[in-house]
């Protein structure tokens, strides 16, 4: 079975490098590609998913903003299972001030670089990391992310539209996320105290959750 992963926001692989999954399992991981200018969401989710192998049976898991990503895929493709973490299914799950945001247009007036620019205890304040590890991890992920990019997805984050949560789909989120939970979304998985770092944090955990959905089904 091949499995392909979305990482979330400007993260990369290493954000999913404590997960172990079972050996029927072949992990390809996806690599961002550079948005067109003003390319919508569902548009650049088809150009991303160029990567993947139709001919043979898959499976998709995205984590974040590669949730949504992971979602309009799905839309197009129906993967065998498909799998989001820390992610809304559809948009009316996301907060409110997102959605009143991406009304407003707000990130227009935002220069790319000072999104990059945020102070070091929020960001682990609202990812909920808190060992010298996963800090340094986040740091990491936040330097290597392009600004450009960086603005481009939040933008579509907060412009995101979509009512539609396709069939065989799972998502998993944590009770303690500050980024992008939702009460009203009923996840099928809850992770108890789970941050929006969980798929690093309770990866034993996570991973069970992952190979029961995709072996099993």
């Amino acid at each position: 079975m091949n499995l392909y992963f979305i990482s979330g926001l400007g993260a990369d692989k290493r954000i999913f490098s404590k997960l172990k999954l079972d050996k029927n399992i072949k992990v390809i991981h996806v690599d961002w590609i550079e948005p067109n200018k003003n390319e919508p969401l569902a548009h650049y989710a088809k150009r991303l998913s160029q990567i993947i192998n139709l001919s043979e049976r898959f499976c998709v898991i995205g984590i974040s903003f590669g949730g949504m990503i992971a979602v309009e895929i799905a839309k197009i493709y129906q993967p065998h299972v498909t799998i989001v973490i820390s992610s809304p299914v559809e948009s009316k799950y996301l907060p409110k001030m997102y959605r009143l945001a991406g009304r407003l247009k707000l990130i227009n007036l935002v220069p790319a670089w000072i999104l990059k620019a945020s102070n070091k205890i929020s960001q682990n304040y609202f990812f909920g990391v808190k060992s010298v590890e996963e800090k340094k991890l986040l740091s990491q992920i936040v330097a290597d992310t392009d600004p450009k990019f960086l603005k481009w997805a939040i933008g579509s984050i907060l412009s995101w539209k979509n009512n539609i949560r396709p069939k065989n789909l799972y998502h998993i989120h944590g009770t303690n996320d500050k980024i992008l939970y939702s009460k009203k979304a009923k996840p099928n998985f809850l992770i108890k105290n789970g941050t929006h770092f969980m798929v690093y944090q309770n990866a034993s955990e996570i991973s069970g959750l992952i190979n029961d959905l995709i072996i099993k089904s």
